[in-house]
C-alpha cells in the first residue's frame, strides 16, 4: 500500500516538471533581444604626449644618518657648584661664548695670594739690584785704593767677595720672581676653569647639569655640535670596493625637506664589517642649521642610463596612491599606478607602471576622469 502511494507522488512530480519548463520558455520568448550599453564620460581640455626613453645621469644611492663634523663633550677641570647656566638644548652658541660658571671663590683667593707673593718677590729683587750696584761701586773704589797701595790684598779680596755675593743674591731673587710669576699665572689659569666657554660655533644638543649641581672633573656637563658642516656615513657592499675615491662629488637629500645639497666623499674606511660585508664611506656637506640624527639619502654619480621621464604636472596623487592618466588607442583614459624615482629638472623618473611610447595626459589632469574617453583622439 505504501509503495503504491510513493510511486503515485513521484509520477505527479515528473508530470509537473515539463509544465514548468514550458512556462519558463514562454516567458523567455516575451523578452526583447538586445544588449545594455554604458556611456563613458567625455574628457576634454587636456593635453597628451607619448613618453620615450631618455638618457639621464645614473646614481648609486644609499641612506644614513646625519652626523656633526665635530662633537664636543664639555666637562669641568675643577670640582665646584655650578653657580649659573646660560644655555639650554637647541641654543646656538658662538666660539668663546660663556656657557656656565662654577663657584671659584677659593681660586680667587689663590690668585690674590699669588699676586701678593709676586709683588713681594719683585720688591726683594729690586733691593738686591740696588745692593749689587752699591757693592760694584764700592769694589771699584777699593780697587783704585789697592792700585795705590792704600789697602792690603786681603782687604781687596774681602770687597771682591762682597760684590760676588751681592750679584748671586740678585740672581737668586730674580729666579724667585720667575717662580712667583709662574705661580700667579697658574692661579689665573685655574681661575679660568670656573668659566666654561664654547670651543667653536655650534649648537647645544645635550645638557646634563642644572644650576646648583656639583661639577666633577671629567664629568660631561654639556654637548656642543659644530653645525658649520656635517657628514653622512653610508654602508657600501664590499663588491663595490674600488669604485669610489675621496673627493668624488655626491648629492645629499634630507628627509625632512629642502633642496638637495652638494657634497663630496671625504673618507673611505679601509676595513670591512665581517657580519654585513660592507665598508663605510663618509660624505660631507655644508650643514648650517641641520640637526644631527636626521635621515638622509646620498646619491653618487656613476654614469648614464636610459629612463622614462614624465612631467611633474602629469603625476596625480590620490591619498597614498601615485599614478598618471594613461590613454589607450581608443582614447579611453585609465588611472595607472606608478612607482617614481629621482627628479630631473621638472620631470620624474618612472620605475614601474608605464612603458615607452605609451600616451599619458600631461596637462589638465584635474579634468581627467578614470574610465572616461577623450573627445578627440590625438
Amino acid at each position: 500500500m505504501h509503495k503504491r502511494k510513493l510511486m503515485s507522488r513521484l509520477a505527479g512530480r515528473f508530470l509537473l516538471l515539463p509544465s514548468l519548463l514550458l512556462a519558463l520558455g514562454g516567458c523567455g520568448d516575451k523578452v526583447a533581444p538586445g544588449t545594455v550599453q554604458v556611456k563613458r564620460p567625455s574628457v576634454s581640455g587636456v593635453a597628451t604626449a607619448k613618453i620615450a626613453l631618455t638618457m639621464v645621469d645614473d646614481f648609486f644611492e644609499a641612506a644614513g644618518n646625519v652626523k656633526a663634523a665635530t662633537t664636543s663633550y664639555i666637562s669641568s677641570r675643577m670640582m665646584g657648584t655650578v653657580t649659573a647656566l646660560f644655555v639650554k638644548e637647541g641654543d646656538m652658541v658662538q666660539k668663546g661664548q660663556l656657557l656656565l660658571t662654577i663657584d671659584d671663590r677659593d681660586l680667587r683667593e689663590k690668585v690674590r695670594a699669588a699676586a701678593a707673593g709676586y709683588q713681594e718677590a719683585v720688591q726683594a729683587q729690586e733691593s738686591a739690584k740696588q745692593r749689587r750696584a752699591l757693592a760694584d761701586i764700592t769694589q771699584q773704589r777699593y780697587r783704585k785704593m789697592f792700585d795705590e797701595k792704600a789697602i792690603t790684598p786681603q782687604e781687596m779680596d774681602q770687597f771682591d767677595t762682597q760684590k760676588q755675593v751681592a750679584g748671586l743674591e740678585y740672581e737668586r731673587l730674580r729666579e724667585t720672581v720667575n717662580r712667583a710669576a709662574a705661580t700667579l699665572t697658574e692661579a689665573k689659569v685655574a681661575l679660568g676653569f670656573g668659566s666654561i666657554t664654547s670651543p667653536y660655533q655650534g649648537m647645544i644638543t645635550e645638557k646634563k647639569i642644572e644650576a646648583g649641581g656639583m661639577a666633577v672633573p671629567g664629568m660631561p656637563l654639556l654637548t656642543v655640535e659644530d653645525t658649520a658642516s656635517c657628514h653622512v656615513e653610508i654602508s657600501i657592499d664590499e663588491s663595490l670596493a674600488g669604485r669610489f675615491r675621496v673627493g668624488m662629488p655626491a648629492i645629499v637629500s634630507i628627509a625632512s625637506g629642502g633642496r638637495p645639497l652638494p657634497a663630496k666623499i671625504i673618507q673611505i674606511l679601509p676595513t670591512v664589517d665581517p657580519l654585513s660585508r660592507t665598508f663605510i664611506i663618509k660624505v660631507a656637506f655644508p650643514g648650517v642649521g641641520i640637526k644631527s640624527g636626521l635621515y638622509a639619502k646620498v646619491s653618487i654619480p656613476k654614469g648614464k642610463k636610459e629612463a622614462l621621464l614624465v612631467p611633474d604636472a602629469a603625476i596625480v596623487e590620490k591619498g597614498q596612491l601615485t599614478g598618471v592618466y594613461a590613454v589607450d588607442g581608443r582614447g579611453v583614459v585609465t588611472y595607472r599606478l606608478i612607482r617614481v624615482g629621482r627628479s630631473h629638472e621638472g620631470k620624474r623618473e618612472i620605475l614601474s607602471g608605464l612603458h615607452s611610447q605609451e600616451r599619458i595626459i600631461v596637462q589638465g589632469t584635474e579634468k581627467a576622469v578614470d574610465g572616461g574617453i577623450l573627445e578627440q583622439l590625438p
